[in-house]
C-alpha cells in the first residue's frame, strides 16, 4: 500500500510539472514527423519494391526505423523526467525525512520507479499508436511490432532506473539530468568504445544499443532481455543502498 502512495505521489508530481507535458510534447511531435517522413519514403519507392521477390514491409521499413528514432530520442529526455526524484528532495531538505521515516527502503525507491514508470507509459503509448493507426491500411508483422515494443519498454524501463539511482547521488536536478545522460550514452555507444575486434564483442555485451538492436530486429533473446533487467535491477539496488547510507548518516 506505501508503494502504490509512493508511486501514485510521483505520477501526481511529474503530472502537474511542465517540464514534463513540454517533453511530451516534443518527443511526440518529433516522433510522429519522423513516422510521416518514413511513410513518405515508403509511399515514393512502394513501386519499386514490388518488383523484388521478396520485398520488406511496411513494419520493417517505417515501424523499425520508428522504434530505433524513439529509443534515441528517448535516452536523451528521460533525464529530464527523472533527475527531480530524489535531488529535488534533497534540494528542498525533505530527503532526510523521507529516508528516516517508518517506510521500507525498497518501498521508496520501486514506489518512485512505478511512478516514472507510469509516466514512461503515456510516452511508450504515442509511440505504439502511430504503427496501429496503419492496422487497416495494411499488413502489420504483428511479431516484430511486439519484439519492438518490448525492447522500448524494457530500453526505457532501464534508463529510468539508471536516472532514479543519479538523482539519488545529488542535490542538483541539472547535475543529476547531465550525469544520467553522458552514462546512458556511455552505455549506448560502447559497443563501437575500440577499434579492437575482440575488445569490441567483450564492450558489446554491455551495450544498451547492442541489445535494443536485437529486439528490434523481432529476435527476441533471453540474453537481450536478461541483460535490460539485470541493469534495471541494479540501478535500482545501488538507489536502495544509497538511500540507506543516508538514513545512517541521519
Amino acid at each position: 500500500m506505501t508503494l502504490l502512495v509512493i508511486a501514485h505521489a510521483e505520477l501526481r508530481s511529474l503530472l502537474r510539472s511542465p517540464l514534463a507535458w513540454a517533453t511530451l510534447a516534443s518527443v511526440c511531435a518529433l516522433l510522429a514527423w519522423l513516422f510521416l517522413l518514413q511513410i513518405d519514403q515508403y509511399t515514393l519507392y512502394r513501386s519499386q519494391l514490388l518488383a523484388l521477390a521478396n520485398p520488406p514491409g511496411v513494419t520493417e521499413l517505417v515501424v523499425k526505423p520508428l522504434f530505433g528514432s524513439a529509443g534515441l530520442i528517448l535516452m536523451m529526455v528521460m533525464p529530464l523526467i527523472t533527475m527531480r526524484s530524489f535531488a529535488e528532495q534533497a534540494r528542498n531538505q525533505t530527503l532526510t525525512l523521507l529516508t528516516t521515516a517508518p517506510i521500507s527502503l525498497t518501498a521508496i525507491v520501486l514506489g518512485k520507479f512505478a511512478g516514472l514508470c507510469g509516466f514512461l507509459l503515456l510516452l511508450i503509448g504515442v509511440v505504439l499508436a502511430m504503427p496501429l493507426s496503419l492496422a487497416s491500411a495494411t499488413h502489420l508483422d504483428w511479431g516484430l511490432l511486439a519484439a519492438a515494443s518490448l525492447g522500448l519498454l524494457l530500453l526505457t524501463t532501464s534508463f529510468t532506473a539508471v536516472g532514479l539511482y543519479i538523482s539519488s547521488l545529488t542535490s542538483h536536478p541539472g547535475a543529476a539530468a547531465m550525469l544520467t545522460f553522458g552514462l546512458l550514452l556511455i552505455l549506448w555507444f560502447l559497443e563501437s568504445a575500440t577499434s579492437d575486434p575482440g575488445g569490441t564483442a567483450i564492450l558489446a555485451q554491455f551495450s544498451t544499443l547492442h541489445h535494443y538492436r536485437g529486439l528490434l530486429s523481432g529476435l527476441v533473446s533471453s540474453g537481450d532481455i536478461g541483460y535490460f533487467l539485470i541493469l534495471t535491477l541494479l540501478a535500482l539496488s545501488l538507489t536502495r543502498l544509497r538511500l540507506q547510507s543516508q538514513r545512517y548518516q541521519a
